[in-house]
C-alpha cells in the first residue's frame, strides 16, 4: 500500500503534466500566426505578377513565406499584421505546397497551389445564380470534372466595419461543388481553362438585390458632392430606422396570422398568406459601404488578373446616377486593389419584362446606355451585350452559359493574345440625314458584315421628329456596317432609338452572335434623371 505523500506527490505531478499538456493544446489551438481564408489549401495564386501575401502575428514578430522557390521575410506592425510580397510565378499546374512561420516557430502549410489565372466574379444574384439552376446546368455540373478550375465563395455580411476575413475554403471544380457555384462565374472560367490551358480561380463575392453604392467605400461617397441627395437618404434612414420595432410588429402580425390559418382550417377554408419577416436594411445589401466592407474587403489586394460584374437591376430606377456611380465603383476598386487598371466586364442588363406596342421611355433601356458609357469612361472595360437571353417573366434569366462565354470573348481577346476573337457587339458610331431618312454606321462590326436574326428586315429601330415622338421605322442594311432608317409619316427625323424599352423586340446582331448595342442619337431628358426640386431638397 502507498503512502499518503507519495498519493498528493503523485497528484501534484500528474496535475502538472496536464496542464502542460492543455496549455500547448491551448498555444496550437489559438496559434498568434493565421493566414486569411483566401489564403488557403486548393487556392490558385494569379501568375506573371507581384503577389501579395498577408496575415497576422504577434506585433513585431518576423515571418516569413516559402513558396515556388522564394522565402520572403516581412514583420507584424503594431496590430499584428504582416504583409511580403512574392515576385512573379510562372504558371504551374502541379500541386505546390507553402510553407509560413512565426511566432514561436509556428508553421503553417498551404498544400496543393496552382498557379495560373484568378478572376473575381461579383453582383448581384445574376452572378450568384448557380450553375445548377441554369439552363443544362444539370449536365454542366454532372461533367464539372476541372480539378484546375478553384472556386471559393464569401459569406453575405453586410456591415459598415471593414472585415478581414470570412468563412470558406477554396474547393476544386467537381460536380457537387459546381452545381451551387455562379453559373455565369464556372461557365466564364470554363472556357479561359479549355482556351488557355492553364488553373483557374474564381472568387464569387456577388450578393442578390445588391445596390451599387453598398459596393463602394462609404467615405468616397460622402465626399463627393454628385451622391449628396443619396446619402442624405441614408443618414435619415439610419437616424429613424427601429428593427427591433419592426419585429415586434411582426410578431403580433404573425400571431394574428397563426389565429387565422386556424380558423380558416376549421371552417375548410384556404389558408391566408403568411406576413413577410421584416428586413434589416442596416445590415442588408443596399446600404453605402456595406458590401464594400463585409464582402470586398476581405480580398482586397489578393492576386488577380480581373474581375467580372453582373449588377444593375437594383439601380434601374436610378439610371442617370449610375452613370456616376459605377465607374466610380470600378475606380475605388482599382485604387484599394493596387494593381493598376485591371480588367473589368460586366454584363448589360438582359431583357426582362413585358414587351410595348409602341415605342416609350425606359428606366431599364437608361441603365443599359448608363452601363455602356463607362466603356468611354474608363479605360479596360468592356461589356457582354445579352438583350437576347432574357426572360420577360423573369428577371433571372436561366442561360447563363451564353452570359459567361460572351464575358470569356473579352477577356480572351483583351487579355490573353485572342485579339482577331470577336467580342464587342456591334455598336452606333454615328448617323447622317438624307431624303427623309437617316443612314446609320456601325463599329465593332465583323469582315461578314451586320446580319438581322430571324427576318431580312431590322427590326428594333424608332425613329422622331422635332417633336420628340418615336414610332416604329422601318430598316435596310446597307453595306456591312450601315442601317438606313425611315418612316413615310416622319418628314423630317432628328432622332433614332434602337432596343429601347425593358424587354425590346430587337433583331441586330453581328455574325457572331452578339446583339448591337442598345442606343440613342438623342441627348432628350431622361425619365430618371432627379427633378431640380429633389436635387435642391437633398442638399438643404
Amino acid at each position: 500500500m502507498k503512502s499518503p505523500v507519495f498519493n498528493r506527490r503523485f497528484v501534484q505531478v500528474f496535475g502538472a503534466l496536464i496542464l502542460v499538456a492543455v496549455i500547448s493544446f491551448s498555444g496550437g489551438a489559438f496559434a498568434a500566426l493565421k493566414l486569411p481564408t483566401v489564403i488557403g489549401d486548393n487556392m490558385v495564386l494569379q501568375r506573371d505578377q507581384d503577389l501579395k501575401i498577408w496575415g497576422w502575428d504577434n506585433a513585431g514578430q518576423e515571418v516569413s513565406v516559402s513558396f515556388g522557390g522564394q522565402t520572403v521575410k516581412g514583420k507584424a506592425n503594431d496590430k499584428g499584421r504582416w504583409e511580403v510580397t512574392l515576385k512573379p510565378l510562372k504558371t504551374n499546374a502541379k500541386p505546390q505546397q507553402m510553407v509560413v512561420s512565426g511566432s514561436g516557430g509556428e508553421k503553417i502549410t498551404v498544400s496543393n497551389i496552382l498557379v495560373g489565372e484568378v478572376w473575381l466574379c461579383s453582383g448581384q444574384s445574376n452572378m450568384s445564380f448557380a450553375v445548377g439552376r441554369s439552363y443544362g446546368g444539370d449536365l454542366d455540373a454532372l461533367t464539372a470534372n476541372y480539378p484546375n478550375i478553384r472556386m471559393i465563395s464569401v459569406p453575405q455580411v453586410g456591415v459598415q466595419e471593414p472585415q478581414d476575413n470570412f468563412k470558406g475554403q477554396w474547393e476544386a471544380c467537381e460536380p457537387g461543388v459546381t452545381a451551387n457555384f455562379s453559373g455565369v462565374g464556372y461557365y466564364f472560367g470554363r472556357v479561359l481553362h479549355q482556351a488557355l490551358g492553364v488553373p483557374i480561380g474564381l472568387i464569387d463575392n456577388a450578393w442578390g438585390g445588391s445596390a451599387a453604392e453598398a459596393w463602394v467605400r462609404r467615405d468616397i461617397l460622402e465626399k463627393d458632392a454628385q451622391f449628396e441627395g443619396l446619402m442624405a437618404r441614408w443618414v435619415q434612414t439610419e437616424k429613424t430606422f427601429d428593427f427591433d420595432a419592426q419585429m415586434e410588429a411582426f410578431k403580433i402580425k404573425k400571431a394574428a396570422w397563426q389565429a387565422k390559418v386556424k380558423e380558416a382550417k376549421t371552417a375548410g377554408k384556404p389558408v391566408p398568406p403568411a406576413p413577410r419577416p421584416p428586413r434589416n436594411v442596416l445590415t442588408g445589401q443596399h446600404r453605402p459601404g456595406n458590401l464594400y466592407n463585409g464582402v470586398l474587403h476581405p480580398v482586397i489586394g489578393y492576386g488577380m488578373r480581373g474581375a467580372i460584374w453582373y449588377q444593375g437591376e437594383s439601380n434601374a430606377g436610378r439610371a442617370y446616377e449610375y452613370r456616376n456611380l459605377f465607374p466610380l465603383m470600378i475606380q475605388n476598386w482599382r485604387d484599394v486593389w493596387g494593381q493598376g487598371d485591371f480588367p473589368f466586364y460586366w454584363v448589360q442588363l438582359a431583357d426582362f419584362k413585358g414587351e410595348i406596342q409602341e415605342p416609350a421611355d425606359s428606366q431599364w433601356a437608361e441603365l443599359r446606355e448608363a452601363q455602356t458609357l463607362t466603356m468611354k469612361k474608363l479605360k479596360n472595360t468592356g461589356e457582354a451585350v445579352i438583350i437576347d437571353v432574357g426572360e420577360g417573366r423573369d428577371i433571372h434569366p436561366r442561360n447563363k452559359r451564353t452570359v459567361g462565354e460572351r464575358l470569356a470573348r473579352w477577356a480572351l481577346a483583351k487579355d490573353y493574345g485572342f485579339d482577331k476573337l470577336a467580342h464587342q457587339s456591334p455598336t452606333y458610331q454615328k448617323m447622317e440625314k438624307k431624303d427623309g431618312k437617316i443612314l446609320l454606321t456601325f463599329d465593332h462590326v465583323s469582315p461578314v458584315g451586320l446580319y438581322s436574326f430571324d427576318t431580312r428586315e431590322p427590326v428594333g429601330f424608332s425613329i422622331a421628329g422635332a417633336d420628340k415622338k418615336f414610332v416604329w421605322a422601318k430598316g435596310k442594311i446597307i453595306g456591312k456596317t450601315q442601317v438606313e432608317v425611315w418612316n413615310d409619316a416622319v418628314k423630317d427625323p432628328v432622332a433614332v432609338r434602337y432596343a429601347w424599352s425593358d424587354n425590346p423586340v430587337a433583331n441586330m446582331s453581328s455574325m457572331e452572335n452578339l446583339p448591337m448595342t442598345p442606343f440613342r442619337t438623342d441627348d432628350f431628358p431622361m425619365i430618371t434623371k432627379p427633378a431640380a426640386s429633389e436635387t435642391s431638397a437633398a442638399s438643404e
